[in-house]
């Protein structure tokens, strides 16, 4: 009788694959939804959303933008994208309006309240982590090792 136990492969190492805790994607997915959780009540009174927030982010460093340069820069395609900035022109944040030189973008810029906005936001980051015990060395050390994982997983990783 030919079972499990017979293929080289089917070893407790090879099971151990499957268990949740060996797991890179699970770890990502629990810290994005608690990182989520703990952003909502300090966006709520900007009248944000997390993806909304992350959209300022892009915008209050550079503008315009266009629609397929903000998808890039936040990895959301613009099926995501599209009703999220509708929403925030709605809003009074941002401006949509079709590229001069070529009809088929649309830029994305921010608002007088748009602009206005990020002074308000100065302390989302600081205050995301008051109380924690983490350090902002502890934070750069993290923000790098994830932004690592993001780079491979997105094909954009340096070469060593």
């Amino acid at each position: 009788m030919s079972g499990a136990a017979d293929r080289p492969d089917a070893g407790p190492q090879r099971d151990d694959l499957l268990r949740l805790d060996m797991q890179v994607c699970f770890p990502l997915y629990a810290a994005s939804n608690l990182l989520t959780r703990r952003y909502r009540p300090v966006l709520e009174p900007l009248g944000l959303t997390y993806p909304q927030y992350l959209v300022m982010l892009v915008l209050w460093e550079d503008t315009p933008k266009t629609v397929g340069e903000l998808g890039d820069l936040l990895h959301l395609d613009s099926g995501t994208l599209t009703p999220l900035l509708k929403r925030m022109e709605a809003a009074g944040l941002v401006s949509r309006r079709r590229d001069p030189a070529d009809e088929r973008r649309v830029l994305i810029d921010l608002t007088p309240a748009g602009r206005a906005l990020q002074e308000r936001a100065r302390d989302v980051p600081l205050t995301l982590f008051a109380g924690t015990g983490v350090t902002e060395a502890e934070l750069g050390t993290l923000r790098d090792a994830v932004q690592k994982v993001v780079d491979l997983l997105a094909g954009t990783r340096p070469e060593a």
